[in-house]
């Protein structure tokens, strides 16, 4: 008998990240703690669904904007829905990796400050994959809602107004802080820390936000 026919046997470790990715809401433990494998090979094997992942997130929170819901009505998406599609994308993929490689830093920052030595690029890993409730919420809730208003939840004045729609507001920014809890979570398992402490580095992450934007925000405010 062959002795590396079961390894050869064995799923690639691009194989086993997608699956991890679909995995992320049954077993997020097992996902996190993969994780801490900060080898050359599984920080690579990881980066197209770290991708996926970050730019599905960075367009359902895009689609979370009040702004969003108003998109018909600005002369450049020329009322076309196609040229709407485009600009939802466009717009969530940048705001998705610019929030990847700027809110991962600040993690980053966070985390160190509460102790841990892990890497920089690990610390933007667990922000990816901490986003994947805004897409499961993005998959559950868009779909529904187009189905109902159609282009009326991209313009002003249409049906898109009521109750249900705000339900569907409410279930969204239910899924984002689902994914800011999974965030603590993460950190915890990577980490291997208390819930307490992974909260705090959390904490130190926003506490550099607001020095970073201080000096902006008081020039502002005193116009």
């Amino acid at each position: 008998m062959n002795a590396e026919a079961p390894t050869a046997a064995e799923p690639s470790r691009e194989k086993q990240w997608w699956l991890r990715t679909l995995a992320i809401f049954q077993s997020p433990r097992h996902v996190f703690a993969a994780l801490r494998d900060e080898s050359k090979a599984d920080m690579e094997a990881r980066e197209e669904p770290v991708l996926a992942l970050i730019v599905l997130a960075g367009i359902a929170a895009i689609l979370l904007v009040p702004e969003t819901g108003r998109l018909l009505d600005d002369p450049l998406a020329d009322d076309s829905g196609a040229v709407l599609a485009v600009l939802i994308f466009l717009t969530g993929a940048i705001y998705g990796i610019a929030t990847y490689w700027l809110g991962g830093g600040l993690l980053y920052v966070g985390l160190r400050g509460a102790g841990s030595s892990g890497s920089y690029r690990r610390a933007r890993h667990v922000l990816a994959f901490a986003a994947a409730p805004t897409i499961l919420g993005l998959l559950l809730i868009w779909p529904l809602r187009l189905a109902l208003y159609g282009t009326d939840s991209f313009r002003s004045g249409g049906e898109d107004s009521g109750t249900l729609p705000f339900v569907f507001d409410l279930a969204g920014a239910g899924f984002a802080l689902w994914a800011f809890g999974l965030v603590i979570y993460g950190i915890s398992v990577v980490e291997q820390w208390r819930l307490l402490r992974a909260g705090i580095s959390v904490a130190l992450a926003v506490l550099a936000v607001l020095v970073l934007t201080f000096p902006f925000v008081i020039p502002l405010s005193s116009r």
